[in-house]
């Protein structure tokens, strides 16, 4: 049973009653609980400060993620698992760890190119990619005060780019300051705000249509 407490989240294991008049267990045992203490903090977290619900059970999961790192393990041992990378000896490459869209059009994979499925005129829209990007500029990192402590799980292997195409994407940019045509654009005013404390500055993101 998953109970959430202000401390961090418990994984916890309870017994239902069995008595002749008892409730069926079902009822009894619901599969997450949360008590008071963690209620009543979090409506004075948002009262006070703000807080949506999502940013506060996330502080409640990094709390209980430092106290218990094999959990964070534990998560990337069923990535790897469900990928197929379970029982074999070979490690994951870049993109190995990304969920496949069999949505996309992929020659070879998903549509064949021979016969009547050749590219004409009439029938390229099938096979026509649309893309979307986003970006997220509050998602912030800083530099680690240790670097020799940090370890990578998954260094470019999922939806991530790796740290190493990233530094060098970093070192053959030109940083420009785009301008914007909207008065006190917020989005673009905190993209352009230089912070020398930050490894990242945010996360742009693509994704087919």
């Amino acid at each position: 049973m998953v109970i959430i407490d202000k401390s961090r989240v418990h994984h916890l294991e309870v017994r239902c009653c069995h008595c002749p008049n008892a409730l069926s267990s079902d009822i009894q045992l619901p599969k997450t609980a949360f008590t008071f203490r963690v209620l009543d903090d979090f409506l004075l977290d948002n009262l006070e400060c703000g807080t949506l619900a999502m940013n506060y059970y996330s502080k409640l999961w990094q709390m209980t993620l430092s106290m218990f790192p094999h959990l964070v393990l534990w998560r990337q041992l069923k990535t790897m698992k469900w990928h197929g990378f379970g029982h074999r000896s070979d490690d994951p490459k870049a993109g190995d760890l990304a969920l496949f869209c069999p949505a996309c059009p992929q020659p070879g994979i998903n549509m064949s190119m021979s016969g009547d499925d050749s590219f004409n005129e009439t029938s390229s829209w099938k096979y026509t990619w649309s893309f979307v990007m986003d970006g997220n500029f509050k998602a912030e990192h800083l530099h680690p005060i240790k670097p020799h402590d940090e370890v990578w799980l998954s260094n470019g292997l999922g939806f991530m780019v790796g740290k190493d195409r990233y530094k060098l994407h970093l070192a053959e940019a030109s940083d420009t300051v785009e301008k914007s045509s909207c008065n006190n654009h917020q989005a673009i005013n905190q993209a352009n705000v230089v912070q020398h404390k930050l490894e990242s500055m945010g996360i742009g993101g693509v994704a087919c249509a």
